[in-house]
């Protein structure tokens, strides 16, 4: 029976790390499309959202079996909790990637609006904590988890600067402001995507220290 639940629990793992990676590629693409105005790069987003939709439901399956058939003791518990949590977050922050990508095919549709150099610094950081949290996650690391939060804060600076940017352009030139709001829009969803993968480190502190570390501001103590 613990060989079952050992090898149950491996699965769960593996499937978290598939979702997490087609989950990366997704931002990466939407992305992509807008640098560089590439509306090919889209092409396969909708099915891998499927894919990630699929194992969303999969993966919650397989929680609800491993508590019902082997009443896991509190370490395992936790993590099964928090694998059920990281994979809410990680289906909302490829939803989040498929937001960029519709507001990408309207902008590349338009003449640019300026340069792209704050947009894609906050994907690159994004994908990495989306990253490096499931890998903390799965291998429960502390301390990569920990690192993922201290990040948190850049994606949320770069954010701030180009809502600072685009403002600037639509009071310079009220023509841009369809397309100025489109990059806005675009950088809020980076944040959430920021923030979807915080809560897996928090999960993460969750599942190997039984705290609770949401609205402390650990990301700020290390």
């Amino acid at each position: 029976m613990e060989r079952h639940f050992d090898e149950q629990l491996a699965t769960l793992k593996h499937q978290l790390v598939k979702m997490s990676a087609l989950a990366e590629i997704m931002i990466g693409d939407a992305v992509r499309a807008l640098v560089d105005r590439d509306p090919q790069a889209l092409v396969g987003l909708d099915a891998r959202e499927e894919q990630v939709n699929r194992l969303q439901v999969d993966i919650d399956e397989a929680c609800l079996t491993l508590i019902a058939l082997h009443q896991p003791a509190a370490g395992d518990l936790r993590f099964i909790l928090g694998a059920a949590k990281t994979n809410s977050d990680l289906e909302r922050l490829a939803d989040q990637a498929i937001n960029i990508a519709d507001k990408a095919r309207r902008l590349i549709a338009v003449p640019a609006l300026t340069p792209l150099v704050l947009i894609p610094r906050m994907a690159g950081i994004a994908r990495g904590m989306v990253a490096d949290s499931l890998h903390a996650f799965v291998n429960r690391d502390v301390s990569q988890a920990r690192a993922v939060l201290l990040r948190d804060d850049q994606v949320d600076a770069l954010k701030a600067e180009v809502t600072t940017e685009m403002l600037r352009l639509m009071t310079a030139e009220p023509a841009v402001i369809e397309r100025a709001m489109g990059l806005i829009l675009i950088a809020r969803n980076l944040e959430r995507i920021g923030d979807h993968a915080t809560n897996i480190a928090e999960n993460t502190i969750f599942v190997v220290e039984g705290r609770d570390v949401r609205h402390h501001g650990e990301g700020h103590k290390v």
